[in-house]
């Protein structure tokens, strides 16, 4: 590893997560700004009068539009995408991943995001055409929606595109798995493995999918280095979710942020395109700025959304240690995924408010000292 020998394991930690801090601070600005020099410029205007002579159907151009705005973006953020996702990880040993294999999932999630934004744009300008004063609800609804289609088919067409799906060979500990959910009331399609370590030497495992698609993915990561008391509490922690309805709830949450958002976009729409000489979301030279609302307003309920979670987390785990009664396990299972993720375990207040989604390592281990099993 490039540090070893140089910095202490939490030394190392800390400076790592300090970089990624300040990176998503980067990016998030970067993101922010360029939608707002490209659209206030006139580059956005420009762009699409210089395709509507090239384009004649509607629909086209907007597809082209997309495209050529993503590719952009995209080349011109491509330093700081290389750094962040590929070479800061590679620096702190977390990642053995080859170039040319972060190359294709880097095209793969660029068409796979192309195809999503394209559907969703498509259905924005339909809303906008056949409900004049509703668009904003039919659109968040259809916004929900997809991206419950979108959960479902994830482990069955997503994450095939980027991994590789294998029984779980260990029987014992399949059959630890299913006495588990058995005991939880949740049931299970399959125990399946993916080969993670080919991106990540980060460890993780999860339930994923609802009704037919559900499953439980555990990562390659964990092989050897989890014993099965360990990789039981984890697991036990994600079925609490699904026996504590805690997805309903998230899903509820989100749609009303969702249904939220864009009839702010509805009743302020005008004002702000006003601001950038744009007349109406007619305009697909308008369509950053449907993004700037989007980015903006999710960085304001983001402090919200991440409280939220941390308290649902904080649940399922309770839940897991009473199920389970493996407060040992506990214990030691968050203090190895401390050590194998580089995470930061106890977080300044602010760092924790903006970008912690799960209690800090270090309240997880404290809950599970307390917790009466």
């Amino acid at each position: 590893m490039f540090f070893s020998g140089s910095l202490s394991a939490s030394d190392k930690a800390q400076r790592y997560c300090r970089i990624k801090y300040i990176l998503a601070i980067v990016e998030t600005g970067y993101i922010v700004v360029l939608l707002f020099l490209f659209t206030g410029l006139g580059f956005s205007t420009s762009l699409v009068k210089y395709l509507s002579g090239l384009v004649q159907n509607s629909f086209l151009l907007l597809a082209v539009y997309i495209i050529v705005v993503y590719l952009a973006y995209y080349l011109l953020g491509f330093p700081l995408n290389l750094y962040q996702s590929f070479l800061l990880e590679h620096k702190f040993g977390l990642s053995n991943q080859k170039m040319k294999d972060w190359l294709k999932d880097q095209a793969k999630s660029s068409l796979l995001f192309y195809l999503i934004a394209l559907i969703l744009a498509g259905v924005f300008y339909y809303t906008l055409k056949h409900f004049l004063h509703s668009w904003w609800l039919v659109f968040s609804l259809f916004w929900i929606f997809l991206s419950l289609i979108l959960a479902k088919l994830a482990p069955v067409l997503i994450i095939p595109l980027f991994f590789k799906y294998k029984k779980l060979t260990d029987d014992n500990l399949r059959s630890r798995i299913v006495k588990l959910a058995e005991k939880m009331e949740v049931g299970i399609l399959d125990v399946l493995e993916i080969d993670l370590s080919k991106n990540t030497l980060k460890g993780n495992a999860a339930f994923a999918g609802w009704g037919r698609t559900k499953r439980v993915i555990l990562a390659d990561t964990l092989k050897g280095k989890y014993d099965y008391d360990e990789i039981e509490v984890i697991l036990a922690h994600e079925f609490a979710h699904y026996r504590l309805r805690h997805l309903p709830k998230l899903i509820l949450f989100n749609s009303l942020l969702t249904v939220f958002f864009f009839y702010i976009i509805f009743v302020t729409g005008d004002r702000a395109l006003g601001l950038f000489g744009l007349y109406s979301f007619w305009d697909v030279a308008a369509l950053p700025v449907v993004l700037i609302y989007l980015v903006l307003l999710g960085l304001i309920t983001q402090p919200l959304q991440n409280y939220l979670s941390r308290r649902l987390e904080r649940t399922a785990d309770k839940e897991a240690l009473r199920v389970t009664g493996l407060r040992e396990a506990f214990i030691r299972t968050f203090e190895k995924l401390a050590a194998q993720n580089l995470a930061d375990r106890n977080p300044p207040a602010l760092i924790k408010f903006l970008f912690f989604n799960h209690p800090p390592i270090d309240e997880r281990i404290d809950l599970a000292r307390k917790c009466h099993i």
